[in-house]
């Protein structure tokens, strides 16, 4: 059933003392694709200053700005108006051989190494391979995102943003971001180029209209299997009409919502609050 979501993404970073300056970039605007379509999206700072954007190589929408006066706090928020549909029909899963040579000859070899983030041990890698015997490629990404699921569980607050895919696995906990990297990092050991989605998920399904529910930023694959396909490992489910993509990459890296440097003492993490309204 298509839904219609409003989606207010907060970031507030308060500076031990005042930063004298600093250079920030934002992806938060969600992407326009089959089966979703932005109707409105706007990013808005305090202290007010101008913005520009632009799309990066990976194709994620970006807001940049700059604060070159001393400011003893920042405050993002990013609204955005999206209309989500249901999935189609998962393609008709090629064989591996043509999966290989899709690999090896376009840019799906972009995702189908490792990176800092997604290395896990070769015994890991071999665990992998195991599950993924005689299975097709959508019955392979299944398999192996189950492996993940079954040995971490999500735990809030278990690892932090540095935290590699191998460091959760030994750990047994983390959050949907360690979830996915793992399963990238699997999938494509199996042979399956994949990659990192980042966006958000609307925490109730059948939320009823109108009324504000707090939520927070999601992760989860796509895998290429003809096309690409979304699948929530963390949830082990497709990625349907409740999840709205932002950015896809090799790994978080490649989408983290904000970044930024500023000149001045160090201070805590930000303060990020997610707030969902279904209004059709």
């Amino acid at each position: 059933m298509t839904r219609r979501l409003r989606i207010k993404h907060i970031t507030r970073v308060a500076y031990a003392q005042a930063a004298v300056s600093s250079h920030n970039e934002v992806r938060m605007t969600p992407l326009t694709l089959p089966g979703q379509t932005t109707l409105d999206s706007r990013v808005t700072v305090t202290p007010a200053t101008a913005t520009w954007s632009y799309w990066d190589y990976w194709g994620t929408q970006v807001t940049g700005f700059d604060l070159m006066d001393p400011h003893a706090d920042l405050t993002i928020t990013a609204s955005s108006l999206v209309e989500t549909s249901p999935p189609e029909p998962l393609p008709a899963a090629p064989g591996w051989p043509e999966v290989a040579e899709r690999a090896r000859s376009s840019r799906l070899l972009e995702f189908a190494g490792p990176t800092v983030r997604t290395t896990v041990p070769p015994k890991l890698l071999k665990k992998a391979r195991k599950v993924a015997v005689g299975l097709d490629p959508h019955e392979a990404a299944v398999a192996v995102s189950a492996l993940v699921a079954d040995r971490v569980s999500y735990l809030p607050g278990a690892t932090s943003v540095n935290t590699s895919a191998a460091e959760a696995w030994e750990q047994g906990a983390g959050v949907c971001q360690d979830i996915t990297h793992l399963t990238v990092a699997l999938l494509r050991g199996v042979g399956l180029p994949s990659r990192y989605v980042s966006g958000y998920l609307h925490p109730e399904r059948d939320a009823e209209l109108h009324r504000p529910v707090a939520g927070e930023s999601h992760a989860w694959i796509e895998y290429w299997a003809g096309d690409w396909c979304g699948y929530d490992p963390t949830n082990r489910t497709r990625a349907d009409e409740t999840h709205v993509v932002v950015g896809r990459g090799r790994d978080y890296d490649d989408v983290t919502p904000h970044k930024g440097i500023y000149r001045g003492v160090p201070g805590g993490p930000p303060e990020v609050t997610v707030e969902f309204t279904r209004v059709a």
